[in-house]
């Protein structure tokens, strides 16, 4: 029922069939009120949970009714190519951050100390060959030596020569601070890596799924073995937090005008006989719908527009979660004076 209601009206039309069962549970005289169907459900909302990706299922780690705690993973897809990738890109994020810290630092003392070397023995080198070719140029002017043999000796000091400037460079290059350029090259490699390590660990989270909150575990969907899809809705499982229920009601748009927030309201259901389960209207959406709840009445028509309601219970009854209640919004209450 979802029309407004007045108790003498109620009895007076006792034996109408779609009035039939809730005249027991009615308010008293005086009371107007609003009919509604309704349904349990937890303040967290029924969450479907699935994947972002496609794959095979290996492991679904709980079973409907286990408690979960935020952030517990419920279920896994097979991600051996995942995991590898990700070591790639650790391993590659190591080199660029050895490679950065090496251009931060400069070279090592003993690389200086070869470099060095390197050049001291170059120019005793150089100092040696000098001194034979000036003697051998100072012979052939005498025609004591061959020009075959002064220009021998041209041409190793030359060589000399040139291995003193490689050399050079070479100390230069190792002693000398790295450049600015190099090393803000070698840093934008360190935040390229990290770029590829957080997009490969991200890619592992897609293939496995997290409980969102501390909750319980109201329906498994899948089992492992089981291919997962994105193309379509397929989630794994759904969660819930039951420590706290509400209702959600469907109130008929003819009725919309005259539900406010903090009403009183009770709801039954036919397991529980004429006990009623009493709360207040939480919050009231802004924009009407399609039904929620559906009746086993053939006759019930579904293009009605609705308003959803939402109605914090009172008491921390264990009602199960998707329990179909009759909703009566109390109005107003003439000897409360409302």
């Amino acid at each position: 029922m979802r029309r407004l209601f007045l108790i003498p009206l109620l009895m007076a039309l006792a034996a109408v069939p779609a009035l039939a069962g809730v005249e027991s549970v009615a308010p008293g005289p005086g009371v107007v009120w609003v009919a509604a169907p309704g349904k349990v459900e937890p303040i967290s909302e029924e969450m479907r949970l699935g994947f972002d990706i496609p794959g095979k299922l290996t492991d679904v780690l709980v079973e409907e009714g286990d408690a979960v705690t935020k952030g517990q993973v419920l279920a896994e897809l097979d991600n051996r190519d995942i995991v590898a990738k990700l070591a790639q890109a650790e391993a590659y994020l190591a080199l660029k951050l050895a490679a950065y810290e090496k251009v931060l630092t400069g070279a090592r003392d003993m690389e200086r100390r070869e470099a060095q070397a390197f050049l001291n023995e170059a120019e005793a080198i150089l100092h040696n060959a000098k001194s034979e070719y000036e003697h051998r140029a100072k012979l052939l002017n005498r025609d004591a030596v061959s020009v075959e043999e002064a220009n021998r000796a041209e041409r190793e000091y030359l060589v000399a020569l040139k291995r003193v400037e490689q050399a050079r460079e070479r100390f230069h290059l190792v002693d000398d601070p790295s450049r600015r350029e190099d090393i803000e090259m070698a840093a934008s490699d360190v935040g390229d890596a990290k770029g590829k390590l957080d997009e490969a660990r991200a890619y592992l989270d897609k293939s496995r799924i997290r409980s969102p909150i501390d909750g319980v575990v109201l329906r498994k969907h899948r089992r492992a073995g089981e291919m997962v899809s994105v193309n379509f809705d397929s989630p794994v499982v759904t969660v819930g937090d039951i420590g706290s229920l509400r209702v959600r009601a469907d109130v008929d748009e003819k009725d919309v005008d005259k539900v406010r927030l903090g009403q009183k309201a009770y709801m039954t259901a036919d397991a529980y006989g004429d006990r009623r389960f009493w709360g207040k209207i939480l919050r009231i959406a802004k924009i009407l719908g399609r039904k929620n709840v559906r009746t086993d009445d053939p006759a019930e028509k579904s293009d009605v527009k609705i308003l959803e309601v939402l109605i914090d219970l009172d008491e921390k009854d264990p009602l199960p979660v998707g329990l179909r209640m009759d909703v009566f919004i109390i109005v107003s209450d003439a000897k409360a004076g409302g």
